[in-house]
């Protein structure tokens, strides 16, 4: 498990990333990942679209005839009104994402104050770079299952230390991710260990993170991961 790569947060061209899908899942298996999710910025404009994208991939890669890596389907919504972060996210998963990805209050953008909360009492499986998030919203996404994002995106990064010790004293549940938009963000070993001792825990953390990605990826994709293989 420590050397599985499981990555739960990345951009394609759709919204503002480098690659199209196909391409950047293609960069994935040769990276030796295990399970990857496609999760383009969304907000009202372009939810069904992208979903629709994601599903199809996700088709393509999730056969018997190319098991090597799982293709999660999902979407991130991102700068949404907190308000109605709730509703999206029900729309999101009745248009075929197994995934929802809300993009928290990092220090580096304007994201409107509420989003963290909302995102968390919405139900979200992660809640990514949160930021200086309180400890109230910590407790409050481990009694809801919500995952906090560890994240090796450059600026988010900042607020790790903080995220990392929070949820370690509240036992919430957090997972590693890369928040990928272009080939240079793909993960590698040593990334993924600089982020997590970056974050004040130890190297076994690493294997830790990845048993929380699996298992997530297991509720979200059981079938799938069970009929097609995967790693």
């Amino acid at each position: 498990m420590r050397e599985a790569i499981i990555d739960l947060h990345m951009h394609t061209l759709l919204s503002d990333g480098e690659l199209l899908p196909s391409e950047l899942a293609q960069r994935c298996v040769a990276a030796g990942y295990s399970a990857m999710a496609i999760t383009d910025h969304a907000d009202s404009s372009n939810l069904e679209q992208l979903i629709m994208s994601a599903c199809r991939i996700a088709q393509d890669f999730n056969s018997k005839k190319n098991p090597r890596i799982r293709v999660v389907p999902g979407i991130e919504l991102t700068h949404v009104i907190p308000n109605m972060i709730a509703g999206m996210t029900e729309r999101a998963r009745s248009l075929g994402a197994r995934i929802v990805v809300v993009h928290g209050e990092t220090v580096c953008e304007p994201v409107p104050k509420g989003t963290n909360r909302a995102a968390i009492e919405a139900g979200v499986d992660i809640l990514a770079h949160p930021g200086l998030i309180a400890k109230e919203d910590v407790e409050r996404a481990r009694d809801r299952g919500v995952a906090l994002e560890i994240t090796t995106r450059r600026a988010h990064g900042i607020t790790n230390g903080h995220v990392a010790r929070l949820a370690r004293e509240a036992g919430a549940t957090m997972v590693l991710n890369s928040d990928t938009h272009g080939p240079d963000d793909i993960l590698s070993a040593r990334v993924r260990e600089r982020a997590i001792l970056g974050a004040g825990l130890d190297a076994g953390f690493l294997e830790k993170l990845a048993s929380n990605s699996f298992r997530l990826v297991e509720k979200l994709m059981g079938k799938i991961m069970n009929e097609g293989g995967g790693k």
